[in-house]
């Protein structure tokens, strides 16, 4: 039995003849009368009395015409339902990123997003690396910005830029002083880091102990904001993302690039490879494609 079938007999119930149920169905006389034999066939009984030019229903009929009409009614709400929800669902992005990148690329992409999108409505969370990583995985998030490095097989992890990390220091530093700061300069210093919680602390570590050193850390902070006025008030130094030292107008720290061999890190859209995609989301991940890197306002 077919959706189809069901619609051709209640058509030809409510106006009681074929000629006109087949013009309104858009089909031709033969193959809607057709259906009708074989949907009785399929029944057991017949359905309608074909009494020359007129036709009614058998008691059969009856019953079959006000069920059917029934579910016909419920598949059209379902779809109006279906509909109504995936044009909610289009308006929706579920975003997430990690504290030492949310505040700097976030706004600046949103505003773009909704400069286009006006309506759109976004989630968003700010959480560490393991925890965006295990909300993507959850499907809790659309996608994700995270940096490198990452080990997750299961998600699909693509870079989007790469920016220096800046030498951090108080304006009063006695660095300032030198033409040139190398990482071996540093070796000395007490560094003020982000927890190891945070992935921007731990490659921190690996640059000094890639230069045969571990930092000596003095203070450790769950911001990064924290971590820039500490060592505007000289507590120590650290090494910051170009997109806070650009976001950065307190003039209370000094940022140096360090001469040879510069630290950096890798940003990159982390998304899941089995979650459905609305053409909203698609279309904003094709645009982080073409905004990254973005201008010197984040």
């Amino acid at each position: 039995m077919e959706l189809q079938q069901l619609r051709y007999f209640v058509t030809v119930a409510e106006l009681g003849n074929f000629t006109r149920a087949a013009e309104k169905c858009y089909v031709s006389q033969p193959s809607l009368s057709q259906q009708i034999i074989k949907l009785e066939k399929e029944i057991g009984h017949p359905l309608i009395e074909r009494l020359g030019r007129r036709l009614r229903l058998t008691s059969a009929g009856e019953i079959f015409y006000e069920r059917a009409s029934n579910i016909l009614r419920a598949v059209e709400e379902t779809q109006h339902l279906v509909n109504a929800s995936y044009t909610l669902e289009n308006k929706k992005i579920r975003l997430g990123a990690i504290p030492t990148i949310a505040p700097f690329l976030i706004p600046p992409l949103l505003k773009k997003l909704f400069q286009a999108h006006p309506d759109a409505e976004i989630t968003f969370k700010e959480m560490t690396t393991d925890q965006t990583m295990q909300d993507c995985k959850a499907g809790d998030l659309d996608l994700a910005f995270l940096s490198l490095p990452l080990q997750e097989e299961l998600l699909d992890v693509e870079p989007l830029f790469s920016e220096e990390l800046f030498l951090a220091v108080s304006p009063r530093h006695k660095l300032l002083k030198k033409k040139r700061v190398t990482s071996k300069d540093l070796q000395d210093e007490s560094f003020i880091l982000l927890s190891e919680a945070h992935c921007l602390g731990q490659q921190i570590v690996s640059f000094c102990q890639h230069h045969h050193y571990s930092p000596r850390v003095n203070c450790e902070s769950a911001q990064l904001a924290t971590v820039q006025e500490l060592v505007g008030l000289g507590m120590g130094i650290s090494l910051v993302p170009e997109m806070a030292k650009n976001n950065d107008k307190s003039k209370r720290i000094k940022y140096l690039s360090l001469s040879g061999v510069k630290p950096t890190r890798t940003i990159v859209l982390v998304t899941h490879p089995q979650r459905y995609q609305s053409n909203l989301v698609k279309e904003f991940i094709a645009n982080i494609k073409e905004w990254c890197p973005l201008d010197d306002s984040i």
